[in-house]
């Protein structure tokens, strides 16, 4: 490192004339991105994909789009069977398909009485086309359109007098789930802000700009890396719109590694050199930890996830390559201007008091600590990755009060999450909804004429319960050609390809973190411990995440979201890759510099409490900026991107508190000599 900062600041018009034609090619690589990004969520191969891609490729409507049920509550002394009743009926829902487009089927064009309820009450089902081809693929509840509003207005006129209509479904059940929320410009305005304040605290001078400086730089410089990775990889546009979000806050976070260190050495070109062999060396190190954790992301086989993986691992690098070579030609010219602290004022007095407190009692702490944890953890075994609990969205609303007309008119709940099956040419798609009618699982299972497209049907099948099981079901009693689509059925296949490799590729993660902390490190043990604290508290952030989102402690009054009762399929897995780096990435930083302070005196104690130090502060204001950077994506907006952003933001919050500032001490002081353990021919027989 010290070499390259030699030839950097050697070379100044050089490195000077390669960064503002790199910056210029950031804006033309955004201006090439941004009309050919994806908007879809593609899972080629999965078989709820491919039959929800072929319903909407021949029908147009339905397939993974979840179905809106308008509930009608006729008025008293009327049934479905008294005169004009059901051609009401009829023409309500032809207007359904006249306004919107949508496809619809009730007890007006089947005559099936399992569309009707006890009390006077029938429902249909309206499946509308496609109304968001964007989003993550997961619980996705509230990304819906206007669809239930459409259905009312067209609905109500042609319906019996003082019949009462509510739409409901998933869908309109979700309250809150879709606020608008903050805008991209919004919320990385968010960051900036409340980057300036954090920095401001930790320099109290100019100096405070200038990390901001190098991630105004490294956030175009990543998009002409994402620019060249879209030759080969899809990118979607929730890439585009996380980049400058994460970008800001891990290029600040490098910035501030290195300026701290900077002046920590007082100033000047040779302070350069320095912290570059220092700091600069974990700026390496931990940018290739990121990395390596957003690998797992990019070697799944969900497009979507490998585009985000490849955003996060072109803004780490990227972040990590204009430190290394922007700033220290920055600090150069700083070091005329900006008086600089005296090396023995560096350290925090607070922190150094914190890691004594800490080494002194470094048992109980380390109890303390890994307990809260491993609570966490075992919370996190009860995560629901399926459906939603519907009945449990909404408290008030069109969308609740169908639900419990429904249900007090004895229909089953499960109609909200009602699925096609594509019947191929050939196959009486009559027969197969009397098949699939008759399975325990199935309320109802209808073939309506009207749903025919070139030779092919369609059969809407409405469980009984929300959930899994009856998808199960209807795949096993389905002929051969049969596809079976829906929302829940996609959600399956997605979980079941993305967690079934998960372990392999959790183990190769682990291994090739171990080789390059143990390269950072110089130790083998101090890599183990590293991997085994960042499993504990990915585990313990799932389990906050079930606390926040299944259980719902203080979601809605925090965040203004109404939580659904599920975690989004993809957040587990995207949290683990964000958060396995990130966690890794604060490691360096601390332990680099106690392995720093071992080197220097030869005592564990020692070196912990001067590590912990000199870096307490540092990374604290370092998780602080990127906390508010992830905080940002969970103001408001689509769920799902709600959850993950509340994962790693709770994952940051642990991180730097629960796990650096008290597990990382107080287990590297119990380890003693065997933190520093790696092999030679020299040994380590003077280590205590």
């Amino acid at each position: 490192m010290e070499k390259l900062s030699r030839f950097v600041l050697g070379h100044r018009r050089l490195v000077g004339v390669v960064m503002g034609l790199l910056l210029l090619a950031g804006g033309g690589a955004i201006a090439l991105l941004l009309p050919n990004v994806s908007e879809r969520n593609a899972y080629p191969g999965l078989p709820g994909y491919d039959a929800n891609q072929r319903i909407m490729a021949d029908y147009g409507t339905g397939g993974y789009e979840r179905p809106f049920l308008p509930v009608i509550t006729l008025p008293p002394g009327t049934t479905v069977d008294s005169p004009g009743v059901r051609q009401a009926l009829g023409r309500a829902f032809t207007a359904v398909v006249d306004e919107t487009g949508a496809r619809v089927v009730s007890y007006a064009d089947t005559g099936d009485r399992r569309f009707v309820g006890e009390d006077r009450t029938t429902f249909g089902l309206v499946f509308g086309g496609p109304v968001e081809q964007g989003g993550l693929p997961g619980s996705a509840l509230g990304e819906g359109s206007d669809l239930d509003a459409a259905v009312a207005a067209a609905m109500r006129p042609w319906l019996p007098e003082n019949a009462v209509l509510h739409v409901t479904g998933l869908d309109p059940l979700a309250t809150g789930a879709d606020t608008g929320g903050l805008d991209v410009p919004l919320k990385l305005a968010v960051t900036i802000g409340a980057a300036i304040a954090v920095l401001v605290w930790v320099f109290r001078s100019t100096l405070a700009f200038v990390p901001l400086l190098t991630a105004f730089v490294a956030v175009p410089v990543s998009f002409v890396g994402l620019l060249v990775a879209s030759a080969f990889v899809d990118i979607h546009e929730t890439t585009v719109m996380m980049l400058p979000l994460f970008g800001v806050g891990i290029a600040v976070d490098y910035a501030l590694i290195l300026v701290t260190r900077w002046r920590e050495e007082g100033g000047g070109d040779e302070a350069v050199h320095r912290a570059m062999a220092t700091a600069g060396h974990a700026v390496m190190f931990s940018s290739g930890a990121v990395a390596i954790g957003l690998v797992t992301m990019i070697v799944l086989p969900i497009p979507l996830l490998r585009s985000l993986g490849v955003g996060g691992v072109v803004v780490a690098l990227s972040s990590a390559f204009v430190s290394l070579t922007v700033l220290p030609l920055v600090l150069s010219v700083a070091g005329r201007r900006v008086r600089t602290k005296s090396k023995a004022s560096t350290a925090s007095a607070a922190w150094t008091a914190w890691a004594r407190l800490v080494v002194r009692h470094r048992v109980p702490a380390a109890f303390a600590a890994g307990g809260v944890l491993a609570a966490l953890s075992v919370v996190a075994f009860g995560v629901n990755l399926s459906v939603p609990v519907s009945a449990d969205l909404a408290r008030s609303g069109s969308g609740h009060d169908g639900l419990v007309a429904l249900r007090d008119a004895g229909v089953p709940s499960g109609v909200l999450t009602s699925f096609d099956v594509y019947v191929p040419s050939g196959v009486d798609a009559r027969q197969v909804a009397a098949d699939l009618a008759a399975l325990p699982g199935v309320h109802a299972a209808v073939a309506p004429a009207t749903w025919r497209a070139d030779g092919s049907a369609l059969v809407a099948v409405l469980p009984v319960a929300e959930g899994e099981e009856p998808v199960r079901q209807v795949r096993d009693a389905v002929p051969d050609g049969a596809m079976v689509g829906g929302n829940v059925t996609q959600q399956m296949d997605y979980v079941e390809a993305t967690y079934s490799a998960f372990p392999w590729m959790l183990a190769l993660l682990a291994a090739a973190t171990y080789v390059m902390l143990a390269r950072a490190f110089r130790s083998l043990l101090l890599p183990l411990k590293a991997i085994l604290l960042n499993l504990l508290s990915l585990g313990a952030v799932i389990g906050a995440l079930v606390l926040m989102w299944q259980w719902g402690w203080g979601t809605e009054a925090v965040l203004g979201i109404q939580p659904d009762g599920a975690i989004g399929t993809f957040v587990p897995v995207t949290v683990f890759a964000f958060l396995f780096g990130l966690s890794t990435d604060y490691e360096v930083f601390i332990i680099a510099r106690m392995r720093e302070e071992y080197d220097r005196t030869g005592d564990t104690v020692e070196a912990v409490v001067r590590g912990i130090g000199h870096t307490g502060r540092l990374v604290t204001s370092a998780a602080l900026i990127l906390f508010c950077s992830f905080a940002s994506m969970a103001m408001g907006g689509e769920l799902d991107v709600a959850i993950f952003a509340s994962g790693v933001s709770l994952g940051i919050l642990l991180d730097a508190t629960l796990i650096r500032a008290v597990l990382v001490p107080a287990t590297v002081t119990m380890m003693g000599r065997w933190n520093w353990w790696l092999p030679s021919r020299e040994g380590h027989a003077n280590a205590k």
